[in-house]
């Protein structure tokens, strides 16, 4: 699991830069922080974990 911590004191946070990706009929969502969802056939149920994720981070989707 992906720790939202900084690596050492005095680093930032990592951005949280959100991209859906295809493999064959499925769909995912993984974030720059290194979080990612499970694969889904609904590429819009992908997204929507997606800004899910966003707004847990407290970002507004792009």
């Amino acid at each position: 699991m992906h720790s939202e911590l900084p690596a050492a004191p005095g680093t930032r946070m990592p951005e949280h830069h959100v991209a859906i990706s295809e493999r064959g009929s499925f769909a995912y969502a993984t974030c720059s922080c290194g979080w990612y969802s499970p694969a889904r056939r609904s590429r819009d149920l992908a997204r929507r974990e997606g800004a899910g994720h966003l707004a847990d981070s407290g970002r507004e989707p792009e």
